[in-house]
């Protein structure tokens, strides 16, 4: 194994970089999409893109019309096939890819993200990105949280399952999902049904929190169930010193709440979160603004308490409409679950990386923050019977994630395509006599 995943390095490293060089928002990630599948159509893996990989209807946030008419004009200017276009048309991206080897086993699903932020990259020549040209290409558009690593370290684990394939039973699933950021792609992922009869789920993430290469959380605890609210005040324009008293101040109305919502109650039973992270509102000083913005997370330990956050949100969004009196619309445009992985799958993984020559520790248990939409799957799993399990790969992290600067180990790649490929390796091993 070890000499496999060595002869894999430079492939890795390759596909790393060129993923990073061309990040694509969520539900915009055509060009992404397109090349993950044509390397895993060379591997015979069975494609389902656009509406066969996702249940269109259940996607939350999507960019308007022209974003996406945009988009879609550049990725075909990059080449990507007209077929594949149509599948993705209307901001369809993400594919999932299944490998069945015929032979009765267990069904592994496998979830790696793979879309970026709306960050300058740094031009700093001490940003190894920048300095080994790699950065993106694309203004405003940055890889700053990992996953062109996670559709990497899944493009080698989906590699290994094809040139292994008459080693192993059972069926794989790989799940390369749109829109995580924001929480918004993972849910339209499952509701296609891909998680009813899996067995065992696997995802993971490169950094999060700061360990050494080498180093593997089996599981996390920490992460919050989340709601994503846009908000959009209403009002009326006017002169402010000519006819002040028929305007009506959308900015006061949001202004007013992102101020108010930092005062919802903490709650005794939990961890809970408010944040405002964008505002815009106004066009000159004497003009009363009649159009203010507003983009507002919440997020709590429990599902009930995330809901109580968004209640208490919701009720304070609308009351700042009425003091100042405005108009106001709310709208949901990302979510996650609480996350619980299996326990019984820890020792599976010692096991598994126990002779690796890559995983140096594998920790049972680590603390984390924030919110992940793969909660969704993997309730999903826990619903129907199975097992699964969130896990960390451990990288330096010279600044944090989502940061102009942001930048991980190339080293951690083969430590995880490792990592997974022995649990691979250990779950659906053929044995003699199997067939």
């Amino acid at each position: 194994m070890s000499k496999y995943i060595h002869n894999l390095n430079q492939e890795l490293t390759q596909w790393r970089r060129m993923f990073h060089s061309y990040p694509e928002l969520g539900f915009t990630e055509y060009l992404t999409t397109y090349r993950i599948g044509k390397i895993l159509e060379e591997w015979d893996y069975t494609l389902f893109i656009g509406k066969d990989a996702l249940d269109s209807d259940a996607r939350v946030g999507i960019p308007n019309k022209d974003i996406l008419t945009h988009f879609e004009q550049k990725a075909k200017e990059q080449g990507v096939e007209e077929s594949w276009l149509r599948k993705m048309t209307g901001g369809n991206t993400g594919l999932v890819a299944t490998f069945d080897t015929g032979r009765p086993g267990k069904h592994i699903a496998l979830r790696f993200d793979i879309d970026a932020l709306p960050i300058n990259e740094s031009t700093h020549q001490s940003h190894i990105p920048a300095s080994k040209a790699f950065n993106s290409i694309n203004p405003r558009v940055m890889h700053a949280c990992g996953h062109d690593g996670h559709i990497t370290i899944g493009l080698g684990v989906a590699k290994y399952i094809y040139e292994h394939q008459n080693q192993l039973v059972g069926k794989f699933t790989f799940l390369f999902q749109p829109a995580e950021e924001g929480g918004r792609g993972a849910l339209a992922m499952t509701k296609k049904g891909w998680l009813a009869n899996v067995d065992r789920f696997y995802a993971g993430h490169i950094g999060i929190k700061e360990m050494s290469v080498g180093n593997v959380a089996a599981t996390v605890k920490g992460f919050l169930a989340s709601t994503k609210l846009n908000v959009r005040y209403h009002g009326n324009a006017s002169h402010a010193g000519m006819n002040p008293e028929t305007g009506k101040n959308a900015l006061l109305s949001a202004a007013s709440a992102s101020i108010h919502l930092y005062g919802i109650p903490r709650h005794s039973e939990g961890t809970t979160r408010v944040n405002v992270g964008r505002l815009e509102a106004g066009s000159g000083r004497n003009i009363i603004p009649d159009a203010a913005y507003m983009e507002v997370e919440v997020r709590g330990e429990t599902k009930e308490l995330n809901n109580y956050m968004t209640e208490h949100a919701k009720r304070i969004i609308n009351s700042a409409a009425t003091m100042h009196d405005t108009e106001c619309e709310i709208t949901t445009v990302g979510s996650t679950e609480e996350m619980d992985c299996s326990s019984s799958i820890i020792n599976n993984i010692k096991h598994a990386c126990k002779k690796s020559n890559y995983v140096k520790n594998v920790i049972s248990e680590t603390s984390v923050s924030g919110s992940e939409d793969a909660s969704y799957m993997m309730n999903e799993v826990l619903k129907h019977g199975g097992e699964a399990t969130y896990m960390l790969f451990g990288t330096k992290l010279d600044y944090p994630h989502h940061h102009p600067s942001f930048d991980f180990q190339e080293e951690v790649l083969p430590v995880a395509v490792d990592t997974f490929t022995r649990i691979i390796e250990q779950e659906n091993i053929y044995s003699i006599g199997e067939g």
